[in-house]
């Protein structure tokens, strides 16, 4: 589903389906529950493994958990009243309420481990308020993703991507501590795990309630939920047979998630997401491979291998990936996640492990699952897949094709090349897009994300800046900004690859609701050879004379050279730009992207517009790296 309708749904409320009948299999149920302990087990090790926890004391990592644990300590609750949460249904504001939600989880991720280390009981009050306070809210769920407020007022309750994190938080918290939290805290935790999440769950699934979404969902959102459910209930449920029924549904439903990935393993909502998506994959899959003794792993899924993959091979240069779609500037992928994958495919000896793994992480599930692992991890036997050429990543089926320069070459001159189509997860209208990298900074480049608020999931998403075709280097045609949907797509006409140069040609005609359009192609022409270029040429035809215009996107700055010359640069690398309109005059503008956006500076749109309608032209524009 496009991000666009996904979101616009949201904020009328989680959405939901008729009810299913379950495809929870009994037989399937009884195999696995023989694999679980008798009791339930969550990741990490109990506060009573002593060894355990002092070894893990001694590790540089963690000498900051126990004096970051004592400051917060002496700090309250933060307050979550019903305004705050309202606040999002009235002004469209996500921040201001998530951070504080956010703020509550963080602690119970702090104290754990705090009193795990130390096992004094200083840190049992501080923790035990937070308990309580969480369990007093309304509802787990974000504000953003209860649009009709059915949550907050009681009329249903769901789980949502906090909710099921909150679930698993409480969950291993729970296992780890066991005893140390007095019996009634510890009840409370299960009753309102089982009432917020685990209940619900298995209602929609066997049919006595409305699906949401998630569950057959191909985002991030199914890997997330479907690892927050799974991991609260192996820590809490004590029947063997309800854990096993849980597993069994994350092992069947899970599959939906990784549909989201094109065949060649393109994730279409970027690294970041693929950090947060198949991360949860990732924890989802090694929470049930140790809970049932290595008998049933999801990373063993030949449907994973692909996208397991595309942390490595989507790097354009230097540690820059792509910000396609709502990717924040920046984004790299979680070198935990790199290197777990590493050791499981047998990618490479990334030397020892100890250092990425055995540190706290973002949440207390993260941290006690990558900080106890056993080692050595056990090798995922894939079949033998040919690794990409160092000089191009071709996702195929994604379209999406990233050039990179020669080893040898002194120039760092790279760039990512977009085709797809306009109905992709947090979709950018964006076919046939564009980004160059040079030195150590991406010069032409895709904007990435706005901050959040309900406008960005809803209805009028593409009134923005940055996520409409405006804020991509992709023409404007006969004045019409790029179309939403899947129709709207790259079709790809030339693929040609050599060691000396890439060419890559696309029909992006489909994109724009242009009656008069009769061709628009665009080619790419990557060369490697000294002086290395990238060639971006639009070949466009009407049937009648219409304006036609292109643009290059930057957050750095730029100037005239010449009447057909530009210089872009921005920290650490420079690019020129030749332009060629053969003959045809045009002009130069430059409008900065006043929207919010999570870049360090907001980025400028510099158009090269032709300042006469044309039945026919070629333009071309000539990007070399500079001094």
């Amino acid at each position: 589903m496009r991000a666009c309708a996904l979101g616009a749904l949201l904020l009328a409320g989680l959405i939901a389906a008729a009810p299913a009948v379950t495809n929870i299999e009994p037989a399937r149920v009884k195999e696995i529950a023989v694999l679980l302990p008798p009791k339930p087990q969550g990741l990490g090790r109990p506060i009573t493994d002593r060894i355990a926890w002092e070894k893990l004391a001694q590790t540089p990592a963690f000498a900051s958990v126990i004096p970051n644990a004592e400051k917060l300590a002496g700090q309250p609750v933060p307050e979550l009243p019903d305004e705050l949460y309202l606040d999002y249904s009235r002004t469209g504001n996500r921040d201001r309420c998530q951070r504080v939600q956010s703020a509550r989880s963080a602690r119970i991720t702090t104290f754990t481990p705090a009193e795990c280390l130390e096992h004094k009981r200083r840190f049992v009050k501080p923790l035990t308020d937070t308990i309580e306070a969480i369990c007093r809210e309304r509802t787990w769920v974000y504000p953003a993703h209860d649009g009709k407020l059915d949550n907050f007022y009681g009329r249903t309750v769901e789980a949502d991507l906090r909710a099921t994190a909150v679930g698993w938080e409480l969950g291993t918290a729970d296992y780890l501590l066991g005893d140390t939290l007095a019996p009634a805290t510890r009840r409370l935790i299960k009753q309102n795990v089982e009432r917020r999440v685990l209940q619900p769950f298995r209602d929609m699934v066997e049919g006595r309630r409305k699906e949401i979404f998630w569950l057959r969902a191909t985002p991030n959102w199914n890997a997330v939920c479907l690892a927050g459910t799974t991991g609260a209930a192996l820590a809490l449920e004590d029947s063997p047979k309800d854990r096993a029924w849980f597993v069994a549904a994350a092992e069947h439903y899970i599959r939906y998630f990784l549909k989201s990935f094109t065949p060649d393993g393109y994730c279409s909502e970027g690294i970041g997401y693929w950090n947060y998506g198949f991360g949860h994959f990732l924890m989802l899959g090694e929470t049930i491979r140790q809970a049932t003794g290595g008998r049933i792993d999801l990373l063993a899924d030949p449907a994973a291998l692909q996208p397991a993959l595309f942390c490595t091979r989507a790097e354009i240069l230097n540690g820059i990936f792509p910000t396609i779609s709502d990717v924040h500037p920046g984004s790299r992928p979680d070198p935990q996640f790199v290197r777990f994958i590493s050791e499981r495919f047998g990618l490479k000896d990334a030397g020892p492990s100890e250092a990425l793994f055995v540190k706290p992480a973002g949440s207390l599930a993260a941290t006690m699952l990558f900080s106890f692992l056993k080692e050595p991890l056990p090798p995922i036997r894939h079949p033998k897949f040919a690794p990409d050429s160092p000089l191009r990543t071709w996702f195929n089926d994604g379209g999406v094709l990233i050039c990179r320069p020669d080893p040898a070459s002194p120039a760092p001159f790279a760039a990512a090349l977009k085709g797809g189509n306009n109905a992709e997860n947090h979709n950018h209208n964006d076919v046939g897009s564009f980004s160059v990298v040079s030195g150590s900074a991406m010069i032409v480049c895709d904007p990435g994300a706005e901050v959040y608020t309900a406008r960005t999931f809803g209805a009028h998403r593409y009134d923005s800046k940055v996520l409409s075709s405006y804020g991509h280097a992709v023409p404007v045609v006969g004045g019409k900004l790029q179309q939403v949907g899947a129709s709207a797509k790259a079709v790809v006409r030339r693929s040609d690859f050599s060691d000396a140069e890439d060419g890559l040609a696309l029909d992006i005609s489909s994109a724009y609701a242009v009656p008069e359009l009769k061709r628009l192609e665009r080619t790419f022409v990557f060369h490697r050879a000294d002086p290395a270029s990238l060639t971006v040429r639009d070949d466009v035809a009407f049937s009648a004379a219409e304006s036609f215009e292109t643009a290059l996107i930057t957050w750095g700055d730029w100037k005239k050279v010449s009447e057909n010359e530009l210089l872009f640069n921005d920290e650490g690398g420079a690019v020129r730009v030749r332009i060629d309109t053969g003959g045809k005059p045009f002009q130069i503008s430059a409008q900065t992207l006043d929207e919010n956006v999570t870049s360090r500076k907001k980025p400028a749109r510099v158009a090269i517009a032709l300042t006469s309608p044309i039945e026919m032209a070629v333009v071309s524009l000539v990007i070399t790296p500079a001094e």
